[in-house]
């Protein structure tokens, strides 16, 4: 099972800033996974929420601020942290939807990977809890390896439960997989489980056939599956 930093080495430092990332990149895991939202003035910047109300005890909006604003809160950019990433560590890049700017997530993560050389490097890959950014990133990037995150409502509107994107692989959470473990690994998909921060529930999801785990605590995921 691979061990995946959620917003790089957010148990321990301050989430999805580079000090965060070049920490989780230390260990030896898989990868790192961030959110980006795009800017006013178009830039991808990494960071969850649509305000830094939570981080940053302040009500600035990442749709309407510049990038010069972000920084001032420690905020990188996808550039950056593409900067910081060794060549042996992979990158889970999510777009954050509903967004002021809506199609052009994905299209400007497409841009900025096509420009660095890196759009067909399987180190990179796209997870959404939108299908519609699924869709979008295939037809704007064929072969691109994507992650649907999935959630147990959807089922009120898709009660057969059909891929309606056809990713490459699926997203559950912990507590989503131990209500159905029978969607773990289902149509022989690869599956993605957040946020896994408790050894017992590491080595529950590797027991049960889980691919990738994401988890603010790389360092007990690590310590847990070494047991």
């Amino acid at each position: 099972m691979e061990i995946i930093a959620h917003r790089g080495f957010r148990g321990r430092y301050p989430e999805m800033t580079a000090q965060a990332y070049e920490k989780a990149c230390e260990l030896p895991i898989h990868g790192v996974e961030c959110d980006v939202r795009l800017t006013a003035d178009g830039h991808l910047a990494c960071v969850h929420d649509r305000t830094l109300l939570r981080i940053a005890s302040c009500r600035l909006v990442v749709s309407t601020a510049t990038m010069d604003q972000l920084r001032e809160h420690g905020i990188i950019t996808l550039d950056e942290l593409i900067d910081i990433l060794p060549e042996d560590k992979h990158l889970y890049i999510e777009t954050k939807h509903p967004m002021r700017y809506g199609v052009m997530a994905e299209e400007q993560v497409a841009l900025r990977l096509r420009y660095r050389g890196l759009l067909h490097d399987p180190r990179f890959h796209l997870i959404s809890f939108s299908h519609a950014a699924i869709r979008r990133m295939g037809r704007i990037a064929p072969g691109f390896d994507t992650i649907y995150l999935r959630r147990e409502w959807e089922l009120r509107y898709n009660p057969k439960d059909f891929a309606i994107s056809r990713p490459s692989a699926w997203g559950l959470s912990l507590a989503h997989a131990k209500m159905r473990p029978q969607l773990i690994g289902r149509d022989g998909k690869k599956t993605y489980m957040w946020t896994v921060n408790d050894a017992d529930d590491v080595r529950w999801a590797r027991d049960n056939g889980v691919q990738l785990l994401a988890t603010d605590y790389p360092d007990v995921a690590l310590e847990a599956l070494a047991q």
